[in-house]
């Protein structure tokens, strides 16, 4: 799994997510349950996750449509 994208704006995370399940490609939201610890106030950022083999397009997909991403690691 790698990690393309991390954030604090929770509509980023679905429309990336929306994104990738259109180009049948399956994305993980990780830290989606640290709100309920943090209040819902957004201060911990959630992780989007894909599979090593769609690294590649998931990025090309969401820098086609201006989403900022974590460098490839």
């Amino acid at each position: 799994m790698k990690e393309i994208l991390r954030t604090n704006d929770i509509t980023t995370i679905a429309f990336a997510t929306a994104l990738l399940r259109g180009e049948d490609i399956e994305a993980f939201v990780l830290d989606v349950n640290m709100s309920v610890l943090e209040g819902g106030i957004g201060l911990f950022p959630r992780r989007l996750m894909v599979a090593d083999a769609h690294n590649f397009r998931a990025r090309a997909i969401l820098k086609d449509n201006e989403i900022d991403l974590l460098e490839d690691r």
